[in-house]
């Protein structure tokens, strides 16, 4: 039987907790102020692009509009979150799904 974890499982405790995750390869979907964003690295935006990581948020109409393309997981953290730092409020977001 696989049991699911529960949301303080999944937050991340640290700022450095993230970054190791993300330059993992973990993907990860969270919430803040009532919005959805997803976090993917390792992606290529074309075929000859270097490997980077997107975000962006999800379960909207046009998530293109607000997705971003950075090379590492601090410039990452500097993504505006519903008018906030992403590096402000990580360690507060509900983590809905992580993958490592």
């Amino acid at each position: 039987m696989v049991r699911k974890n529960f949301f303080e499982e999944n937050r991340f405790k640290t700022i450095n907790e993230f970054i190791f995750a993300i330059n993992c390869g973990a993907e990860v979907e969270f919430e803040w102020k009532g919005q959805a964003f997803g976090v993917f690295p390792k992606l290529r935006q074309t075929p000859d692009s270097p490997l980077q990581m997107l975000i962006s948020q999800i379960y909207v109409d046009d998530p293109a509009a607000t997705e971003q393309w950075y090379n590492t997981a601090d410039e990452l953290l500097e993504y505006t979150v519903c008018g906030d730092r992403l590096l402000d409020v990580i360690t507060q977001v509900k983590v809905w799904n992580r993958t490592i």
